[in-house]
């Protein structure tokens, strides 16, 4: 199985869309599952923006269509009825077959998200050409709650979808690096199961972004990764 690690620096507008479109294309003959970051589709400090630029599950139709060469996962701001959600979406032969909406939504610091966004209130697995899998947004993982429905999920992969700022240099790194690696290894290891982590990169509003996105076996290992600030599109044999 062929994956392509999407470590992007979304804008904040629309244009997204048709950037993540011609990525999509460019490798769709050479991979089998394309995963691109948290709010991929739309940039992160959105705030009021958010009523003008999330997006109806309609507006995503060339997804659907391009799906039939890959599967795709994609995060955007979702405009579900009256409120909005911060959305994992995972698209194949055709169509939409997962969107996990955000449980966890920070409002702390420099996070307002709860501010705009309307939890979710599950997580769940699905099934897949490639094994079962189960999709996380950032937050999500954070919380030891999560972990315990990850294992009762039993899924055989895990995606995770990420936007986390860089914060806590210190001698050898980021201490936030550190904190998702300890996290991410302890899931993939309680789980056994294939864990895929996404993160962006790029500046918003003097936030930094600061990649690394990576692939770790079920043992916890990262096999693969991605250097830290640096747009990159790179496809793995997993």
């Amino acid at each position: 199985m062929k994956v392509t690690l999407a470590q992007t620096s979304p804008k904040l507008n629309r244009s997204n869309l048709q950037s993540i479109i011609g990525v999509i294309n460019d490798i769709k003959e050479q991979s089998d599952l394309i995963v691109f970051p948290e709010l991929s589709l739309n940039g992160y400090l959105l705030q009021d923006k958010l009523f003008e630029d999330a997006w109806d599950l309609g507006e995503l139709s060339e997804l659907e269509e391009l799906s039939e060469s890959i599967d795709i996962v994609v995060g955007g701001a979702i405009k579900d009825s009256n409120v909005f959600r911060n959305s994992a979406l995972y698209f194949s032969k055709g169509k939409l077959i997962s969107q996990h909406n955000k449980v966890h939504l920070p409002n702390y610091g420099m996070f307002e998200e709860a501010r705009y966004f309307k939890a979710g209130n599950i997580f769940e697995s699905f099934e897949t050409s490639f094994g079962k899998v189960s999709m996380l947004v950032c937050e999500d993982l954070w919380h030891k709650e999560v972990h315990h429905d990850l294992i009762s999920e039993n899924p055989d992969i895990v995606i995770a979808l990420v936007a986390s700022p860089a914060r806590g240099f210190c001698d050898d790194g980021l201490e936030i690096e550190h904190k998702w690696k300890d996290i991410i290894t302890q899931v993939a290891r309680e789980c056994s199961a294939k864990l895929i982590f996404v993160n962006r990169v790029g500046f918003e509003d003097g936030l930094g972004f600061w990649g690394g996105s990576c692939f770790l076996n079920e043992s916890g290992e990262v096999m693969n990764s991605l250097p830290h600030y640096k747009e990159m599109i790179q496809t793995i044999e997993i």
